[in-house]
């Protein structure tokens, strides 16, 4: 059963869909799984999908819109702010806590794409976190920073200027995360994204795919994966697809995170197959339920 749901992170309501297993009998605690979405991304793509089905294998969770994106509060509309990110995890942590269906004891986290950056960085201090895992994780910031290192210099230097603009009242100014066409000579990871966002394969009109472009001076002292060893011992688990670009990222994070950690390959799936596609999600959301099953 799926449910409209909100609570708050730092005083901002967040819009989250609960599901509940069909079969919870009353008074009956299960375990739960908090599930995040990719940057940009809303609840009703694949993090419903993740969600519903982790449901259907007996764990109550919860997808929601991060603050300042989708349904969720937060002006100005588009900011990313890797700090609140983080601590959005910490409130659906607090929220399912408060649920008569969950252990408040056992309780994990599982963040797509950009999600799985922050939700290490935010296990690394909150223990309630029993288990931990990825889906094609990213660390959004090193992931800027490595497209156009100067570039991204000359955005968070121009950071400033641009909060002192929205301070006189002047619109925040926004950046394209996916172009509005695509030809041949696009890189092969945004020409993904294109073909998951801005097609009825999953096109939402909340998923704006746009930040805020100040959201860099916030970005560029953030590092996902810093102190990841901090999450053991608790069990950390990062899936990847063998032909994702952002494959990297979960190698370099699983190898710093130290023995509780594991990297688990889906064959010859991209970063965008594991959003959606049955060949790449069925086996990551089978490894998925033994990890949570296991763990929680």
């Amino acid at each position: 059963m799926k449910t409209d749901v909100a609570f708050l992170a730092n005083s901002l309501k967040l819009a989250g869909h609960l599901y509940t297993p069909d079969d919870t009998a009353e008074g009956e605690r299960r375990p739960a799984v908090v599930v995040g979405h990719p940057t940009t991304g809303v609840k009703e793509q694949t993090s419903a999908l993740y969600a519903q089905k982790l449901a259907d294998e007996g764990f109550v969770t919860l997808a929601f819109d991060a603050a300042y994106q989708g349904e969720s509060e937060g002006t100005p509309h588009g900011l990313e702010d890797p700090f609140q990110r983080a601590d959005d995890f910490r409130a659906a942590v607090s929220y399912l806590a408060t649920r008569d269906a969950v252990d408040p004891e056992r309780i994990g986290v599982v963040g797509i794409c950009g999600s799985g950056g922050y939700v290490p960085y935010a296990a690394q201090t909150d223990h309630r976190m029993k288990a931990v895992a990825t889906v094609s994780a990213v660390d959004v910031a090193a992931f800027l920073r490595s497209g156009d290192p100067e570039g991204f210099q000359k955005m968070v230097e121009q950071s400033g200027k641009l909060r002192a603009e929205e301070a006189e009242g002047k619109p925040a100014t926004l950046v394209d995360v996916v172009p509005e066409s695509v030809d041949d000579s696009t890189p092969a990871l945004v020409r993904e994204f294109y073909d998951y966002y801005k097609t009825p394969r999953a096109h939402h009109p909340r998923a704006t795919n746009k930040y805020v472009l100040r959201s860099v001076d916030q970005l560029d002292q953030f590092d996902a994966y810093a102190d990841v060893d901090k999450i053991a011992p608790r069990p950390l688990l990062m899936i990847a697809g063998t032909e994702a670009a952002t494959l990297p990222f979960s190698q370099g994070a699983v190898a710093k995170a130290g023995e509780t950690a594991e990297l688990f390959l889906i064959e010859g799936a991209t970063h965008v197959d594991l959003y959606d596609k049955d060949e790449a999600v069925t086996p990551a959301v089978a490894k998925l339920t033994d990890f949570f099953s296991k763990n929680l």
